[in-house]
Order: C-alpha cells, then structure tokens, then sequence
C-alpha cells in the first residue's frame, strides 16, 4: 500500500481546516448578529453544499475553475496558477465544501452565549475584539473543538468534488478516498481495506479526541 494518498488527505484536510479557521470564524460571529435579509441569502449559499450531491457542486467548481472561464483565464495569466487538477485546486474546493462545517457549529453557540457576557467585557474596558477573544471564545470551546473536527474530518472522506478537481494523479491530488475507489475498481479489494482501515483509524482517534476535549472544556465555563 502507497502511503502518499494518506498523506495528501491529512495534508488537504490540515490546510483546509487552517483556512476555514481564519476564515469561518469571523463569518459565523457576523451571522451570529441581528439577521437581514442579505444574511439570510449568505447564510442559504453557505448551506448549499450541505444538500448537494458533491458530483454537482464538484462539476460547477471545475467549469469555473477550468482555463476556459473568466475566473480560470485570469488566474492562469495573472498569477500563473491553474486549480483544475491540482492540489491547490483541491484546497480552494475543499475550502467552499467545508465551509458550513465550520461556521454553522460556531455561529450556532455564538448566538446562543448570553449578551450580558460581552457586556460585562465592555464595562471593563475591554474592546469588541478582546472580547471576542478573550471572552465569546473561551466560552464555546466545545462548538468550536466540534466545528474543527468536522471540518478535518469531512475534508478526509471527500470524494465527489475532489474526483471532479484533482482527478487521481499521482502524488498530487490523489488522495485516500480516490486510492480506495480505484483500488476497488481493479479489483483489489486488500489495498482498498487497508487505506479504509487506516482512515477508519484517524478517524476514530479524532472524534474520540474532541469528545475528551469537549469533556474539558464542559468542566471550565459553561457555553
């Protein structure tokens, strides 16, 4: 069994859920806020990958990332970067399939914390940023210890719209779950239940992880 396909997944899946934290969080704290309507339409696109076959959002990604669509053109002129059929392009699609896993979780807790809690932060003297640091965010370690383990872990098993992205190169964008589907394809069922294995594994010590985590956190202040 080649390990690189592993190896590409935990890579794709660390990278992916690295960004969406930049990313996500600051997204689910504006969510989180009074609702409008332009939130209520961000908030369904957001949520649409939630309920679309991977197949469909993979296929519409790949005519927008393809070197024939505007998108695709300038990229591949301006910055010399093609993300069909590479691993950057995997991150970029990962990212936008990801997203809700990230910030429904975190803006779901945030919205639920007690107002009085950044308002007692204001009265002393802290600034909206310290409070969202030093206060919000400690308060929902769980939600957030459950949105990163969803995020990693989901990014892991992608199929459909990493198949439609990367194909199955070598080395490059063919990572466990496209090496199980092939392996299965030709008939090697062995390696297919070795890679099936070792993701059940990481799996497996992931979740049990962020349940011990979440555990921890439930023992220091309440969300």
């Amino acid at each position: 069994m080649e390990w690189t396909p592993i190896w590409l997944s935990l890579k794709l899946a660390a990278v992916t859920t690295f960004i969406l934290l930049i990313l996500g969080i600051p997204l689910a704290y504006w969510l989180s806020r009074r609702s409008s309507w332009l939130k209520v339409i961000i908030e369904a696109v957001l949520t649409m990958p939630l309920v679309l076959p991977p197949s469909v959002l993979g296929f519409y990604l790949l005519l927008s990332f393809s070197p024939n669509s505007f998108l695709g053109h300038w990229l591949l002129d301006y910055f010399n970067l093609s993300l069909v059929f590479s691993f950057e392009g995997l991150v970029v699609a990962s990212v936008i399939y990801s997203l809700p896993f990230m910030v429904s979780p975190v803006k779901s807790a945030l919205a639920h914390l007690p107002a009085s809690l950044a308002e007692a932060s204001y009265t002393m003297g802290k600034s909206k940023l310290e409070t969202f640091f030093q206060v919000q965010l400690p308060n929902i370690k769980s939600s957030l210890w459950t949105a990163i383990v969803l995020t990693f872990a989901h990014t892991l098993g992608e199929f459909g719209v990493v198949l439609m992205i990367g194909g199955r190169l070598e080395g490059t964008t063919k990572v466990a779950s496209i090496a199980i589907y092939d392996a299965v394809d030709n008939n090697q069922y062995h390696e297919a239940n070795l890679y099936s294995l070792v993701l059940f594994a990481i799996t497996f010590v992931i979740v049990v992880l962020v349940f011990v985590l979440n555990r921890n956190a439930l023992r220091g202040p309440l969300e």
